[in-house]
């Protein structure tokens, strides 16, 4: 399988993608249960349910299946569904926030502000206030239709958006464990009162009626072609313990279900906040300069090209250049650099980012739905759906695990009545006991939640992976590959020689030089143009400007062609004599990088650059040493410069390499073990994506960005090792959760059928195990991969 089609990026011809928010997931096995029940429908594919981003994804053919079908089959599983949104666009969901759009963009339509709404005088307010996620919130484009019935009855065990923001006690899962725990607490003073025979009645009328809405969503998910879901063992060992006449028993394993249920909501909510807050970043409204006035509009209606006027201690609402002004701004809520950065007219600034200090006028570079926060939420939403090997190990596992529990639960209950004169209701007892161990939620749930809450921390800290397997390739990382400009140094190159030859004068070889540049973006032909201006030298027109991948820059000038490339190409093209090579030579072992600048026959001169190393270049490749990792540069500069730059740094090197050459070293690096690159260019992309894991520098190109399996927006390279040991912590919480998953199961499987725990025990040991995992794997929230050791 391919990155692509493991992150969900390969849709097919035949029907419409559409999408659903889906509320009441808890873990992976609700997922699963989903995914099962509509994937059987004709003319549905390409299914993805998640349950961090509670985002059902499909391809259907409504001829075959109308969409209504869908929602009402997700409806009788227990689970609430809005949305159904056709076109692979997310449905705005209020509660969670997690469709990469802000609130705004939804009330827009309904409560726009006047045009002629003039902007307050007190400069210091800010609309960086998040929502309330407690309160309503009017979502348009959701049909009434779609809202559950069942949601707020007592009954209902999945939850209500709307509970989400409330105490326990005020939710669904909340009300049914009241509801259950009052049964029984009356039950038990009704047998006190009277008798054990009336008393056992009470226990099982408190068990038929705290087990009804559970048997209901084990008949549903049963005539869907479920019959091993935690429900149905539910079901049938509660009704079973009634029938050995253990009402009490089966009361109060009803009981603990319901404190199960709620305790993995609470959980699974925590699990979720983490990518509910990244959205709440964006402010709702902004300042927009129309018509030489300012006015308040939504945030979500900005385009690029609009300017907008951002105040001291306001959120910046969307990604921009500043155009005028200058100030602190505090980038800490989306990159989580803490120390403010100072900004200023042409540099660029992130959605979210709080401006700490001056007013600035911002032009807006990025729509609400492509800004970096929203960029960062799609990614966590679609790294759900790559899963990494290991979880999908642990899917199959789990689809055979309950069936075999199920088969040993019924061999315990018929084998030693049978065959050896057992007591039948001791084994029935023990063979009951057995089925709520073959729940496996806590094992399935064990994998995803590591990762959500890895994907969560690192979003937070400025380091994104697209999924679990990107996780899973990253701790299994021995040699990391780095470009050299832009990524290990600066990438703000200056020129520091210029050597013209023959009869052309200085100015004449940066005219014709800054001509061949102009119309790229590369850092090398920035400096050039930069020193040109900087001297006051108009750049001679020039037109057909082509890059020649790994050589340099062409064009035609005063009808003939001009080259900017490497000395080894001029060298090939025979302009390059013995004493040019002598100075280029020089110029290279002093660390500069040279280029020469020729015509068709004639060399008009040589310019010398140089790109300083990053300030934590040198700590970061320590640093990497340190875990047991190989450095090493891959550059298209000259064998000298390369030398020059990585022994200052302490890291291997490989120069003069083409995009294809580079290709070819990772695939023998990947020979020997896991292999990350890391680049910020357009020709660092295929190298990007042949690595395990390719990393993008948060400055890169968009195309490095989007073909890259993670990013660094911090444009740190002590990021690097950060993200390393972001990416084993996460492993070392999977094998923690799968080790207290199966330990934990293997321990009540034994118990249980030696007759040492009972039915209660066995319901307490499968929740609870879920519950350990979950909040195992949240640790990862607070961890800081920053700090060494």
């Amino acid at each position: 399988m391919t990155k692509q089609e493991e992150q969900g990026e390969t849709p097919r011809d035949g029907g419409e993608r559409m999408e659903w928010a889906v509320s009441g997931m808890d873990c992976a096995a609700c997922a699963i249960k989903i995914k099962d029940a509509v994937a059987r429908m004709p003319g549905v594919s390409e299914v993805s349910v998640t349950v961090m981003s509670e985002k059902l994804r499909l391809r259907i053919d409504e001829g075959a299946t109308p969409r209504e079908r869908v929602e009402d089959t997700v409806r009788r599983l227990g689970y609430g569904i809005r949305g159904g949104v056709g076109g692979g666009q997310p449905p705005h969901d209020p509660a969670t926030h997690v469709c990469g759009q802000v609130c705004g963009q939804d009330t827009a339509a309904q409560d726009q502000p006047g045009a002629d709404r003039p902007a307050p005088d007190h400069i210091g307010h800010s609309h960086a206030a998040p929502p309330d996620h407690g309160g309503s919130h009017p979502a348009s484009g959701t049909p009434a239709a779609t809202r559950d019935p069942g949601h707020g009855a007592p009954g209902h065990v999945h939850d209500d958006p709307a509970d989400r923001g409330k105490r326990w006690h005020e939710t669904g899962k909340g009300r049914l464990v009241i509801l259950t725990g009052l049964l029984l607490a009356a039950a038990w003073i009704f047998e006190m009162l009277t008798s054990a025979g009336p008393g056992r009645w009470a226990f099982t009328a408190a068990c038929l009626i705290g087990l009804a809405p559970v048997a209901r969503r084990a008949w549903a998910a049963l005539r869907m072609g479920q019959p091993f879901t935690i429900e149905s063992l539910m079901t049938i060992a509660a009704i079973g313990a009634l029938f050995i006449d253990a009402a009490e028993e089966a009361a109060l394993v009803v009981f603990l279900f319901a404190v199960g249920e709620l305790l993995e909501g609470v959980a699974a909510g925590k699990a979720r906040d983490g990518i509910r807050a990244l959205s709440a970043l964006v402010p709702q409204s902004a300042w927009l300069e129309r018509d030489g006035t300012t006015v308040e509009v939504p945030a979500a209606s900005l385009a690029p090209g609009q300017t907008v006027l951002v105040r001291p201690g306001d959120r910046i609402p969307a990604d921009g250049e500043i155009v005028e002004g200058t100030s602190g701004i505090d980038e800490s809520p989306v990159t989580g650099e803490s120390v403010p950065v100072t900004r200023g007219p042409g540099e660029q600034v992130f959605a979210g980012a709080i401006n700490a200090e001056a007013a600035l006028r911002l032009r807006v570079t990025r729509a609400a739905g492509d800004n970096t926060i929203s960029r960062i939420i799609r990614l966590v939403e679609e790294a759900e759906e790559a899963r990494a090997p290991t979880e999908r190990f642990i899917d199959r596992f789990s689809r055979l695990y309950m069936p075999a529990i199920v088969a040993v639960s019924v061999l315990v209950i018929v084998v030693p009545p049978l065959f050896f004169a057992q007591d039948w209701g001791t084994w029935v007892y023990r063979g009951l006991a057995l089925l709520l161990i073959g729940c496996p939620c806590a094992l399935v749930i064990s994998v995803p939640a590591s990762i959500a809450s890895a994907l969560s921390s690192g979003a937070r800290r400025g380091l994104l992976m697209k999924g679990g397997a990107v996780i899973e390739a990253a701790a299994a990382t021995r040699r990391i590959a780095f470009d050299k400009t832009g990524t290990l140094t600066l990438g703000r190159p200056e020129v520091t020689d210029v050597l013209p030859f023959g009869a052309t004068g200085a100015e004449a070889l940066l005219a014709a030089a800054a001509g061949v540049e102009a119309g790229s973006a590369h850092p090398l032909a920035r400096a050039v143009l930069a020193r040109a201006e900087a001297r006051g030298i108009a750049p001679r027109p020039a037109t057909g400007a082509r890059a020649l991948p790994g050589k340099g820059v062409s064009a035609v000038i005063d009808g003939g062609a001009v080259w900017v490339s490497s000395p080894r190409h001029a060298e090939a093209a025979g302009v390059l004599d013995a004493p040019a090579r002598a100075e280029a030579t020089r110029l290279e072992s002093e660390g500069k990088t040279t280029v020469a600048v020729f015509r068709e026959g004639e060399l008009l001169g040589l310019l010398a650059l140089r790109d300083e190393p990053r300030p934590d270049a040198r700590e970061a490749i320590a640093d990497l040493r340190a875990l047991g990792i190989e450095s090493v540069m891959l550059t298209g500069d000259n064998p000298r410069t390369a030398a020059a730059i990585a022994g200052g740094l302490g890291m291997d090197f490989r120069a003069g390499m083409l995009p294809a050459d580079k290709l070819d070293a990772i695939r023998q690096m990947q020979a020997q073990g896991g292999v990350m690159m890391i680049g910020d260019g357009i020709n660092d992309a295929p190298a990007l994506k042949q690595a395990g894991v390719g990393v993008a520098m948060g400055s890169g190109t968009d195309v490095a960005l989007e073909t890259a399996d993670a990013a660094i927006l911090r444009d740190r390279l002590a990021d690097v090792p950060a993200l390393i040991r972001l990416a084993r912590a996460a492993m070392g919480n999977i094998r923690q959760n799968v080790a207290i998953a199966l330990g934990l199961k293997a321990v009540f499987l034994v118990t249980s059928v030696a007759g040492i725990t009972g039915l209660w025990i066995a319901i307490l040991a499968d929740t609870g195990a879920t519950v350990l995992v979950t909040l195992n794997a949240l640790r990862l929230l607070t961890f800081d991969p920053a700090r060494r050791g």
